[in-house]
């Protein structure tokens, strides 16, 4: 089984929304047993908090519902428990360093570092672009997937 941790900033936006369309799609291709998936927040701002209803709405026409999600914090424990823990950008990544105190086995990256266009996931929270956000980390779980239902090679940037 592959352990993967979505993280963000606040657990809220674009992790828990990476983290159910995940799933969401890994049930598609009938590969979702070969994952478990979760989602982390670097800062303790919105521990205990709901999803975001932009992420809430974004998933609801897929028949996802992410309602009993809580917003909860990454901790040093979760290098050791997950195969990848995937930020959405770059001072997500710092941060998942510092609580870390490193990646030495080079578990972490973006989601889009794997695409043709590698870059940061549009964070809703100063745009308020749910939108863009869905596309990103919808293009992102897709390469994801493909790459671990086409290969069993590592996954490395």
């Amino acid at each position: 089984m592959i352990k993967i941790l979505f993280v963000c900033h606040g657990n809220i936006c674009r992790s828990p929304m990476a983290e159910y369309l995940f799933r969401y799609l890994a049930e598609e291709r009938n590969t979702a047993q070969q994952f478990q998936v979760a989602s982390a927040a670097t800062s303790r701002e919105e521990i205990g908090n709901p999803v975001h209803p932009g992420t809430l709405k974004k998933l609801k026409p897929l028949g996802i519902s992410a309602a009993e999600k809580r917003a909860v914090q990454m901790t040093r424990q979760d290098y050791i428990t997950y195969d990848y823990l995937i930020g959405m950008d770059e001072y997500n990544i710092r941060n998942m360093l510092h609580i870390t105190g490193g990646d030495p086995k080079q578990k972490m990256f973006r989601l889009l570092d794997l695409s043709q266009h590698p870059r940061d996931v549009a964070d809703p929270w100063y745009t308020g672009d749910f939108d863009a956000t869905f596309q990103d980390i919808r293009e992102g779980c897709l390469l994801l997937l493909e790459h671990f239902c086409s290969s069993s090679a590592p996954l490395r940037k």
